[in-house]
């Protein structure tokens, strides 16, 4: 198999990579990413840098990675017929709810240009006869779900009301795969992530956020005074359930008109287990103490301040899995205290000699 992961810098990619390597040698891995600087560069070259080492213990597989943006048609173009790729993740995008509202410009060239650079690419694989891309996985995100009332939200609820561009772009990014597999009978997944965490992940996320601010002794601000639930899904739990998605493509089927059924699916990747915002907090400081982060005697209450809710969020987060579970046989079951001891503990051998 031969398999192009895009964003294999980013935090899931770099995941499903060195899981794809580790378990399914031989195969052929094609990485792409910008390494842009939305958040510390020298995270993503942490996370390269452990790939490369990795790839060296499977020379029976192949690993690229190659450095370029999305948006760049031409770049894609190339990279598709130079590989012929079996299947394509495509997991780059410009993420985060804020950071749209005030950075437009990004979400627009990453999320709605370059997804449409993969699906181009991705039709004109079966040009001149050719076996073609069989599976195109894509990232979604739960913030397509809005202010929705109804919980836990399932991918049957209407999600046509988007509280950020971000939220926008990535529910565009469903509407334009289904008109690619109705049109082009290419089979495509897309993947609703609830707050993926975990060790090496995101600073612009609040668990890995909180820990920067009181490790320098800065406050911490709890949105909706507290009233947040989200559902917390680890790291390790969602690229379990991209492997197993990736090897499930939709299958292709006529309908009574003549025309192809388009082969599309949308799943939630969530631990359908909502967190209190104050109870994870807990749980963080907790085991922050625990990994030797922060002293037993810190003073969390006078780092804590509470705030209203920010434009673009939402009070609670809560994914339906009953479709994975159905179609997969795999649960997200990693809990949030040992999905944050881990992430302490990486932080603690990552960061803490440059930060003390």
């Amino acid at each position: 198999m031969t398999i192009l992961i895009t964003g294999s810098a980013g935090f899931i990619g770099f995941n499903l990579v060195e899981q794809l390597l580790t378990t399914e040698s031989p195969i052929r891995i094609v990485g792409f990413d910008s390494v842009n600087d939305y958040y510390d560069v020298s995270i993503k070259e942490y996370r390269l840098n452990r790939l490369r080492q990795i790839a060296t213990r499977y020379p029976e597989s192949d690993y690229i990675f190659i450095k370029g943006n999305l948006a760049d048609k031409v770049c894609i173009n190339r990279l598709f017929a130079e590989y012929r790729f079996d299947v394509v993740v495509n997991l780059a995008a410009q993420a985060g709810v804020r950071y749209s509202i005030t950075n437009p410009d990004a979400y627009i060239e990453s999320n709605l240009i370059g997804f449409y650079n993969i699906l181009e690419a991705c039709r004109h694989s079966y040009d001149n006869g050719q076996s073609g891309v069989k599976h195109l996985v894509y990232a979604s995100s739960s913030s397509v779900y809005g202010n929705n009332k109804k919980i836990p939200y399932s991918t049957d609820d209407k999600v046509d009301n988007p509280l950020s561009l971000y939220a926008a772009t990535k529910k565009s990014n469903e509407l334009m795969a289904h008109a690619y597999s109705k049109l082009y009978n290419i089979p495509s997944t897309g993947l609703r992530f609830f707050t993926v965490y975990g060790p090496a992940g995101r600073p612009d996320m609040a668990y890995f956020g909180f820990t920067n601010k009181l490790i320098k002794g800065e406050t911490i601000q709890i949105f909706n005074y507290g009233n947040c639930k989200r559902d917390f899904t680890y790291v390790d739990d969602v690229v379990e359930s991209v492997q197993r998605i990736i090897h499930g493509a939709p299958q292709r089927e006529m309908g009574e008109d003549g025309l192809p059924i388009p082969p599309y699916k949308v799943y939630n990747i969530g631990n359908n287990d909502p967190e209190n915002l104050l109870d994870f907090v807990q749980i963080l400081q907790e085991e922050l103490m625990r990994a030797g982060v922060l002293p037993e005697d810190y003073d969390f209450e006078a780092h804590k301040q509470f705030v209203p809710m920010q434009a673009g969020d939402v009070p609670v987060t809560y994914a339906d899995i009953s479709a994975l579970e159905r179609d997969f046989g795999f649960k997200p079951h990693t809990s949030l205290r040992d999905g944050l001891r881990k992430f302490a503990e990486w932080y603690k051998g990552f960061y803490l000699n440059d930060l003390l």
